[in-house]
Order: structure tokens, then C-alpha cells, then sequence
């Protein structure tokens, strides 16, 4: 039995603002911390107009996976979109027929993409198996090296499995990425999601970056109109912005060193290698949580670690100074 203030939803993922505030108390104020979510959006979206009379052309869809594989650095035969990211991992599920592997701490999705998973060791041996890794890591911001994902590949490889990189929090780390290793033959899947660094995750795009015939029989449960309008043109529009992308990719990391200090001086320890979240780790976390909340400062509790809790970036200098404030009046 967990405390009664955090049970239930806000254990299963962020952004529950319709149960915060039938816990807490209603209001407009509310301050969503609980995601990983870029709180500075790509502005454009507003702008855009849509034609929602016809079907989407596939002319659109070529054109919004080209500017996603250049902004990937892939050839766009190797890059399919997907509405959502974790839609894309669990039709993945049905077209990889092998056992999962996975490695806590993770997204619930991962240990249920595949049928017989199970967590795997920390420095995981080669086998026939999918094995499922975030980079970034998700809570924990953990980053691992390209070249020890190039050596667990290798080992995946050589036993006849799969390595599935989700990249989701990859966009503001490109250095971290391991799209360009994608080729024709190569048992690797990369998987990557627009929502969160574009911080429009309303739009549910995603996208798969695998061997050409893995992207062949994704298309095909897909089937020709796998996205609407809306998610083809924001998407595409937002990729091609590179000005914007080069300047928030500039920023984030100084708006997250901006929470550290928030969090230090408060007496936190923040960790993490993504610039859209941090986590902390203290005993204090479970009374934080609730308390944070009856502020109306909603943040990201978890069931199998009473001690952690994640925070995402405030979306302003006013927000964050809120946060400070609550903090520190406990």
C-alpha cells in the first residue's frame, strides 16, 4: 500500500492535471511539472491551417518524413512516421517475434511491447531477444555512450536478437543519438518522438528508424493514411525550422541549469543528462509530492521508488520562482 496522497494515476505517468485537481482542489493556476514535456513549444503550430475535408496526400507524408530523416541524419527509406511514438513501439511488438528484454528504471511500455520480457541485467550478454533501451533514460535521465549501445548491438546481433534504442528525449542530445547507425541488414530500430522536445505532444507523432523491410511491414499495419493532416503539416514545418531547433537546442540546457539551483538551494540533489527533466532522490519525496500539490504544483511520483520524484522544466521565470517558493516553505 502506497500513501493514499499518491496512489493510483499520478504513479502511472505524467501530466494528471484532471486528477489533481479533483484531489486537490480545482483552479486555472495549476503549474504542470510532472512531464518531460519542452514547456517553450514550437510556436508555428498556431499559425497553421488545416484541410480537414480532404485525406491526407501521400505527397505530405514523403515530404514529413524527408525533413525528419535529415533533421535524424538518415535517409528517409529508413524512417516511417507513426501516430505517437509508443504506438510505434508496440506494433514493433508484432513484427520483432521474439522474447523482450528491457532495463529498469523504464517506461512501463517497454517491458510490455514484447511478449515474455523480463528486466535484463545491467551490462546485458547478447541473446536472441529484443532489447529495449531509452537514451536519455526516462525517469533517470541516465545517457549511455554510443559506443557501449555499438557493443550491445554487435552482441544482439551475433545472437540472432534485436537492439531498439528509444530516443524520445534524444532531440536535445544529438551527440547521443544512434539514427545514423540504421542501415539495411542492421538488427537496430530507433525510435524517436516529436512531441517532447517540440513540446506539442497533443499531435501524437512519432517515428520508427529501422532496416528497409522492417519499414516495409510497418507501413503495411499502418496502411495509407496512418496520420492526419494537422500531425503531417505541424510536423513537417517544425522539422524544417532549423533556426528555432539550433536555438532551443542552446537554451534548454541553461533553463535546466536554472531548476539545479532552484533545486540545490532547497537542499536537492538534481540528476539526470537531459536538459527537459531533472529527478531527485529523498526520503522527504512522498510528503514533497503532496505538499508541491496543494500548492498546485503538480510533479511525478513512482511506484517502485517511494524516494524519486521528477520534475520538469517550468515554463517561465515566474513559474520557476513559484516552485523556489514552495520549496522552500516547507
Amino acid at each position: 500500500m502506497g500513501d493514499p496522497v499518491v496512489t493510483g494515476a499520478f504513479h502511472w505517468h505524467g501530466g494528471r492535471l484532471d486528477e489533481a485537481r479533483a484531489r486537490f482542489g480545482s483552479g486555472s493556476d495549476w503549474l504542470d511539472l510532472s512531464t518531460g514535456i519542452n514547456p517553450y513549444p514550437w510556436p508555428g503550430a498556431a499559425r497553421l491551417r488545416f484541410d480537414w475535408q480532404a485525406l491526407p496526400a501521400p505527397s505530405a507524408l514523403r515530404a514529413l518524413e524527408e525533413a525528419a530523416a535529415a533533421h535524424f541524419g538518415v535517409e528517409p527509406a529508413l524512417c516511417c512516421a507513426v501516430p505517437g511514438s509508443e504506438i510505434g513501439l508496440r506494433l514493433l511488438g508484432r513484427l520483432i517475434d521474439l522474447p523482450g528484454r528491457f532495463m529498469p528504471p523504464c517506461y512501463r511500455t517497454h517491458g510490455a511491447i514484447f511478449a515474455n520480457s523480463r528486466p535484463a541485467a545491467a551490462d546485458p550478454a547478447g541473446e536472441r531477444a529484443a532489447l529495449v533501451i531509452a537514451n536519455p533514460n526516462n525517469p533517470d535521465g541516465r545517457i549511455l555512450p554510443v559506443p557501449i549501445l555499438r557493443q550491445w548491438l554487435a552482441q544482439q546481433e551475433a545472437a540472432g536478437g534485436w537492439l531498439v534504442v528509444d530516443e524520445a528525449f534524444a532531440d536535445p542530445l544529438p551527440r547521443a543519438g544512434m539514427a545514423g547507425d540504421v542501415a539495411e541488414g542492421r538488427r537496430l530500430v530507433v525510435m524517436r518522438s516529436f512531441g517532447k522536445f517540440f513540446g506539442l505532444a497533443g499531435v501524437r507523432l512519432g517515428f520508427a528508424i529501422a532496416p528497409p523491410e522492417l519499414i516495409a511491414a510497418l507501413r503495411g499495419l499502418l496502411g495509407d493514411w496512418p496520420l492526419s493532416a494537422a500531425a503531417i503539416e505541424v510536423g513537417t514545418r517544425a522539422y524544417r525550422d532549423r533556426h528555432w531547433i539550433a536555438a532551443t537546442r542552446a537554451a534548454l540546457p541553461r533553463r535546466a541549469a536554472a531548476l539545479d539551483a532552484v533545486l540545490q538551494r532547497n537542499g536537492f540533489a538534481p540528476m539526470g543528462g537531459s536538459p527537459l527533466f531533472r529527478l531527485i532522490d529523498s526520503g522527504r519525496a512522498v510528503a514533497l509530492f503532496g505538499r508541491l500539490a496543494r500548492c498546485r504544483i503538480l510533479t511525478r511520483p513512482f511506484a517502485d521508488n517511494a524516494s524519486w520524484l521528477r520534475i520538469g522544466l517550468p515554463p517561465d521565470d515566474a513559474a520557476l520562482e513559484r516552485f523556489d517558493k514552495a520549496l522552500a516553505d516547507g
